[in-house]
C-alpha cells in the first residue's frame, strides 16, 4: 500500500510539472523552448543603449534589461540562458518586437498611447522632453527662431512628428529632414546642413558631451512636448512576461543598489569617451523610481 501511495505522489508531481510547462505561453514559452532571450539594442542612444570601443552594447537600459533577464532565468528555473543581441533602429524596433524577433527592446523608446496599440512597456526608466540643439553661433533662442530654417530629426521617432505638428501649427515654414539615426542627425548640425536637431533632451546632452567642441552647442529651453516616459518595450498582450518584467524593474528601482546604478551612467564618467552627463536623481526623475509605473500619460509624471 505504501509503495502505491509513493508512486501516486510521484505521478501527481510529474503531472503537475507537465501542466506547469504546458501553461507557459507567449514570450516565456519561447524563451523556455529555445533557451535564449533576444534583446534589441541601439548603437548610439547614450547613456541608455550604445556601443563601446569593443562594439559591445552597454548602457543604463541594457543594465535594466539584464535584471529582467536574470528574473526570467530564475522564473523558468534555467541553469543557463543565452542572451542574443540584435541591433535595432527607430524604424525597426517596433516591428521587430511585434513580429517576435526581439523579446525586449532596451533603449530610449518613448511610451505613448499610439505605440501601446502595437506593443507594451514595462515600468518607466526615464522622463525627457523634446527639445533641439543648435550651434551657439546660430543665435537661435526659441522655437519661433527656427522659422524658415532646415531642421533634422531621427526617422521613426515621436520627435519628428512633434516638429512637424509645430511647423504646421505655428506656420514656421521649416524644412524638416529625417536622419537614419541620432549620430547622423547631430552630424548634420555639426556640418551646417541643418540649423537644429530635434530630439529628447537627454540624448542631445549626450551627443553634445561627446562632440569635438561641446562648448559650441546649446540645448533649447523651449520644448516641443510635455515630459515623455521611456520604457523597455515588449510584446503586446503577453501578461505573464509583462508581469515578470514589471516585477523585476520595480525590485531594481526600489533596491539599495539602484543609486549606484544611476550614478554609474548619469553622474560619473561613462565610456568610451569618459563624458559626464551630470543628471541628478531628483524631482520628477526621482519620483519615477520611487513610484514605478508604466503609464504613457505625460501628466502622470
Amino acid at each position: 500500500m505504501r509503495s502505491r501511495i509513493v508512486l501516486g505522489v510521484a505521478i501527481a508531481a510529474l503531472l503537475a510539472g507537465s501542466v506547469s510547462a504546458q501553461e507557459l505561453t507567449g514570450t516565456l514559452k519561447k524563451i523556455k523552448d529555445s533557451g535564449a532571450i533576444t534583446i534589441g539594442y541601439r548603437d548610439s542612444s547614450i547613456p541608455f543603449s550604445y556601443l563601446d570601443d569593443n562594439q559591445k552594447p552597454i548602457g543604463f537600459a541594457m543594465d535594466i534589461c539584464m535584471a529582467i533577464v536574470d528574473a526570467t532565468k530564475k522564473e523558468l528555473k534555467l541553469s543557463k540562458l543565452d542572451v542574443k543581441l540584435v541591433p535595432v533602429t527607430s524604424a525597426t524596433r517596433i516591428p521587430l518586437i511585434a513580429n517576435g524577433t526581439v523579446d525586449l527592446e532596451c533603449g530610449s523608446t518613448t511610451n505613448n498611447a499610439e505605440r501601446e496599440q502595437q506593443v507594451s512597456f514595462t515600468n518607466t526608466h526615464f522622463i525627457t522632453a523634446s527639445r533641439y540643439v543648435t550651434k551657439k553661433s546660430a543665435n537661435i533662442n526659441k522655437i519661433d527662431d527656427l522659422k524658415g530654417k532646415t531642421i533634422v530629426s531621427t526617422a521613426g521617432t515621436t520627435n519628428i512628428k512633434q516638429a512637424t505638428e509645430a511647423n504646421t501649427a505655428k506656420n514656421l515654414g521649416m524644412n524638416i529632414l529625417s536622419a537614419k539615426d541620432h549620430a547622423e542627425a547631430f552630424l548634420m548640425v555639426e556640418t551646417g546642413r541643418a540649423s537644429a536637431f530635434v530630439m529628447d533632451d537627454i540624448i542631445l546632452a549626450s551627443l553634445v558631451a561627446s562632440s569635438k567642441k561641446p562648448s559650441d552647442y546649446k540645448i533649447s529651453e523651449d520644448a516641443f512636448s510635455l515630459p515623455e516616459p521611456y520604457g523597455i518595450m515588449l510584446r503586446k498582450d503577453d501578461a505573464p512576461f509583462k508581469k515578470l518584467a514589471d516585477g523585476a524593474t520595480k525590485a531594481l528601482y526600489k533596491s539599495s543598489a539602484f543609486p549606484a546604478l544611476w550614478a554609474k551612467w548619469f553622474t560619473k564618467p561613462i565610456p568610451p569617451k569618459n563624458i559626464t552627463l551630470n543628471v541628478a536623481l531628483k524631482g520628477q526623475l526621482k519620483n519615477v523610481f520611487d513610484n514605478p509605473k508604466d503609464s504613457p500619460d505625460p501628466k502622470a509624471y
